[in-house]
């Protein structure tokens, strides 16, 4: 992981962490804030000389998402320059999360007292002054006429995505202003990035595919800039584009080698490919970077960080069948009773997704059935990520005979999605009636209703199709699409389920439950060229398979039989 030093010794496992550094040839090995370690960023500023060096290498954790450290950094050049407004401006910064969540009602106070201080500095520069204006423009609400300048209703809240469509207008004016300015440049395709990702109605992708234009320019200028390579990957993590995204993903790890999410990102891509082995080794290196920091800030609490890369990898081990492997990230996240930050929404949705998947992705419904609630304090702040862990009781219990415990479940599953007020939750929301949709056809299903429940999967799955994934997730808890293969299956219609089985692998290339379901649908509809395709494919994937699964066993037997097989060529020249 930390590629510039001969010797270094990582000794961390799943329930405590050592970390043991060798001396040997370690001076030119990045530590912690060095900027060695975290890309090559130029940001001049008017504050005082001494500290320009510090500000650029705090924008350079800021583009990776380090929002603590990079704040740490901003504070202390604060701290050295009580002038410097941009300093203030930086700490502004880390307190909004562009393409994650709007700020907590405390990060959205925290970062408007920053730019207010920043405001109130009167910045050395006019280019500093539009960089504060712009975010001052996000932190509180825009006046008459800057909401009609940018199509909003003057009247009422102005909501989340309103104000980052007002910060994309006016970071649009300020790189009109200076086009030939790379930070610039760079934080406003992040802005027009950030409208992308607060745009769920378009399929398009256009803001996606508008900001990707900018940065692939940019990235050709300064190729070790850690923003632009990372908002790459954003821009392209979605099925139709994820190829494009390759080449950032394969480079990001390497500007940033010690920056916890700048190693869990190549996953996104990697995901989106089915690449699992890369995805795998990726997410290992970002959990125990961020184990490592943590550590470092002597802090007993485990990093939101840490558990957002232990979801992708947990996912991408069931691809593979390494079941025990992922078993031992279930076991460790059954015993997190705290993180940080406290109320950041990707720990907790790790929490709830990570032992969700254990049991759809293996088929076992009856775990499923009586999953448990984390224990966290803050829990009840989310009552979505709840509501996943009821979507694994209603489809287990759906699959296992309880048809009332199913219903409950839904109904329970229908009352967290009403308790989730907050619009910037409504991504979840949305996905929350498609997984009841399905849950449902499930209890329809197994009520004899097998066309109704058909019917009801296929309108979920084509909304789900078109409504994504979320970036906080690596896919769909078994993508509804897939569920529709396995009921057309279970009712005898294999010519139908195997195309819905490979429309689902278009959008998610290489999963195992829709490997496998496409080979079955193949070889039950007497299409052995394609079960063969798909079986051995699976079979490849899954050859540090750890667990017992029955699939594989029919996996094996199948393709035993095609080689003892004779083929027409062989029977006809015995023949002769």
């Amino acid at each position: 992981m930390f590629r510039h030093c001969h010797r270094i010794i990582f000794l961390i496992g799943l329930t405590g962490c050592f970390l043991a550094l060798d001396d040997i040839n370690c001076a030119t090995a990045p530590e912690p804030g060095d900027m060695r370690g975290v890309g090559k960023v130029e940001f001049p500023i008017s504050c005082a000389p001494a500290v320009q060096s510090e500000f650029a290498r705090g924008v350079a954790l800021l583009h990776s998402f380090f929002y603590e450290e990079a704040r740490r950094v901003f504070t202390a050049v604060a701290e050295r320059d009580p002038k410097c407004a941009m300093a203030q401006w930086g700490i502004a910064m880390t307190w909004w999360h562009p393409i994650w969540t709007p700020p907590t009602p405390d990060e959205m106070s925290a970062g408007k007292a920053a730019i207010e201080k920043a405001k109130a500095m009167n910045p050395g520069t006019e280019r500093e002054r539009e960089f504060i204006r712009a975010l001052n423009i996000y932190y509180n609400s825009p006046d008459a006429r800057t909401a009609a300048a940018v199509g909003q209703s003057c009247h009422g809240p102005v909501g989340p995505r309103d104000r980052v469509v007002a910060y994309e207008t006016a970071m649009r004016q300020l790189r009109d202003k200076y086009p030939d300015d790379f930070e610039v440049q760079t934080f406003h395709a992040f802005a027009v990035l950030a409208v992308g990702y607060a745009t769920l109605d378009d399929a398009t992708l256009s803001k996606q595919l508008e900001a990707a234009a900018i940065l692939e320019k940019l990235w050709k200028q300064n190729p070790n800039h850690p923003g632009v390579v990372h908002y790459l990957i954003h821009c392209y993590d979605y099925p139709q584009f994820a190829q494009r995204g390759l080449a950032a993903a394969q480079t990001y790890d390497s500007i940033a080698p010690w920056v916890p999410h700048a190693l869990h990102m190549p996953s996104h891509i990697f995901t989106r490919l089915g690449m699992w082995d890369q995805s795998i080794a990726a997410n290992r290196a970002s959990a125990e970077a961020s184990r490592a920091y943590a550590a470092m800030r002597h802090r007993d609490a485990t990093e939101a960080e840490e558990l957002h890369a232990l979801d992708y990898m947990a996912y991408s081990y069931l691809q593979e069948a390494r079941d025990i492997e992922a078993r031992k990230i279930v076991d460790f996240a059954g015993t997190v009773r705290k993180t940080n930050p406290e109320l950041e929404f990707s720990g907790a949705y790790a929490l709830a997704a990570i032992p969700t998947r254990y049991a759809f992705e293996r088929n076992d419904w009856a775990s499923a059935a009586t999953l448990t609630v984390p224990n966290l304090p803050h829990w009840s702040s989310f009552p979505f990520m709840e509501a996943l862990i009821e979507y694994g009781h209603a489809l287990g219990r759906a699959h296992t005979g309880d048809h009332d415990g199913a219903r409950k479940s839904i109904a329970r599953m229908r009352e967290l999605r009403d308790a989730t007020k907050d619009p910037k939750f409504d991504y979840f929301k949305r996905h929350l009636d498609l997984q009841m949709q399905a849950a449902s056809a499930w209890v329809a299903a197994a009520e004899g209703k097998k066309n109704e429940a058909i019917e009801t999967l296929r309108r979920a799955a084509d909304a789900e199709d078109i409504l994504g994934k979320h970036p906080v997730s690596p896919g769909a808890f078994v993508p509804i699409r897939e569920q529709l293969g396995t009921l057309l299956l279970e009712v005898g219609q294999a010519k139908q389920a195997q195309r819905e089985f490979e429309a689902a692998l278009k959008i998610y290339p290489g999963r195992f439950r829709g490997l496998y379901g496409a080979a079955l649908a193949a070889e039950q509809a007497g299409d052995k060229q394609n079960a063969s395709r798909y079986y051995a494919k699976l079979a490849a994937q899954t050859t540090k398979s750890d667990g017992s699964r029955d699939e594989l066993n029919h996996v094996r037997e199948f393709l035993a039989a095609q080689t003892k097989a004779p083929n027409s060529r062989d029977v006809a020249n015995s023949r002769e």
